[in-house]
């Protein structure tokens, strides 16, 4: 039997997200309204808003180191593809039963307001991570080539990052469901939809295929200290576009793919 490898990064990361995501519902209930003008506060929010791709990223990590053990048994829909698929699912609707408007179920069904029903389709975090494990999962079933999924997932990371921008413009509610709408722009109060979210998910995915490579030519600290400086470069032209030296011509594209590189360096 293969044993299973941990990676005390992915573990570290994972932990001190908790942490500050603990630390952003705490402020987000007890913070005085006047507390939020001050300039640590915008220091704060930022960083508050590594939570979350922090988590998508890690996800797509764990999922490409993991994902090599069983896939035979899985692309005949064995055992363990009913279990991964089962544990993906989990996922997706934990992060609709958080949305729930009443504890009740019969106050869900009779008192749910337009409004209520609207928030409870709204995609969040871990409705972005179920959907992106199981975009992941599905494709490397089909994709049989390690090399061959490598590059897809690299193609995919640059195609949803060109097409965002032209998918937040789309009413896609006028055309499906809307609970299918959701999952493509923030027009009815997504916070995570898949795009350009996704990205993040993606690059975890392209990360670790480089690092157990480096990892197994024994050049983990070589490749750490090349991913830290990559990192730096990204995140300070990140923060330079924003400055207002750019104009607001490409500053004001929704979402921005600099806003996504800039998030990811600091990851």
């Amino acid at each position: 039997m293969k044993e299973k490898v941990r990676y005390v990064s992915a573990d570290l990361l994972r932990g001190l997200v908790i942490i500050i995501m603990i630390e952003v519902h705490v402020f987000n209930a007890f913070l005085l309204p006047a507390q939020r003008q001050a300039d640590w506060f915008g220091v704060l929010n930022f960083i508050n808003g590594l939570v979350a791709p922090s988590f998508l990223f890690v996800s797509g990590f764990a999922f490409q180191v993991s994902s090599g053990g069983k896939l035979d048994e899985m692309r005949k829909f064995g055992k363990a593809f009913w279990k991964k698929i089962g544990r993906i699912l989990q996922i997706i609707i934990i992060g609709y039963a958080l949305h729930l408007p009443f504890y009740s179920l019969s106050k869900t069904i009779n008192e749910t307001t337009p409004q209520l029903l609207e928030n409870f389709f709204a995609v969040d975090v871990l409705q972005c991570i179920g959907f992106g494990l199981l975009f992941l999962f599905l494709t490397r079933l089909l994709i049989k080539s390690n090399e061959a999924y490598h590059y897809f997932l690299i193609v995919s990371l640059v195609v949803v990052t060109l097409i965002s921008p032209f998918l937040w413009k789309i009413e896609f509610a006028d055309f499906m469901p809307i609970f299918i709408a959701n999952y493509f722009n923030r027009l009815h109060g997504s916070l995570f939809p898949i795009f350009p979210w996704l990205n993040f998910l993606l690059a975890g995915g392209i990360f670790a295929k480089y690092f157990v490579e480096a990892r197994e030519r024994n050049e983990e600290k070589k490749f750490t200290r090349q991913s830290a400086i990559i990192g730096l470069v990204v995140l300070l032209f990140g923060h330079l576009f924003y400055s207002g030296l750019f104009p607001k011509t490409l500053t004001s594209i929704l979402p921005n793919p600099v806003f996504y590189l800039e998030r990811l360096g600091y990851i």
